[in-house]
């Protein structure tokens, strides 16, 4: 045996402890799921069936958030599981107000379009209050990630 091989690991590793939450914090974010889903379902469904006339780009918007829509539900089932999904709702957002809104309110440049999405843009406070950040934090940023290698 040379001096470069690893000996066999004895035992497997063991994962690190779940991370848990209590009922009433998974309730409040099956509460974010329920408003994005539907609020997606009656803002955006009823414009599928004119999907195929509209621009690409605005159809491929279209389709980008029926399919939040959907995941939504998903994560009324499933809500640690589909946290990453509310982190996204909340970042999108987010961006959109400092990058985009902000700078068309400050300039007076906002028109009645802007206006209206800013304000269903507005529906993210209620997802933003319901995301448990502590979570986040310990799961998408302190917690070791995945492996890169394949493990022998």
């Amino acid at each position: 045996m040379s001096n470069l091989t690893a000996p066999p690991l004895t035992t497997a590793p063991t994962p690190a402890a779940p991370l848990t939450l209590p009922a009433w914090r998974m309730n409040l974010m099956r509460g974010a799921f329920l408003l994005m889903g539907v609020g997606l379902v009656v803002v955006k469904w009823p414009m599928l069936a004119t999907a195929t006339s509209l621009p690409p780009l605005e159809g491929a918007l279209l389709m980008i958030l029926t399919a939040v829509s959907l995941l939504s539900f998903v994560g009324l089932r499933y809500p640690v599981a589909m946290l990453p999904l509310l982190v996204f709702e909340v970042l999108w957002k987010v961006l959109w107000f400092g990058i985009v809104a902000l700078p068309l309110f400050l300039s007076h440049g906002f028109d009645a379009p802007t206006e209206t999405l800013l304000f269903s843009n507005l529906f993210v406070i209620p997802v933003i209050l319901a995301t448990p950040w502590d979570l986040v934090w310990k799961r998408f940023v302190v917690a070791r990630g995945d492996r890169w290698t394949r493990q022998r």
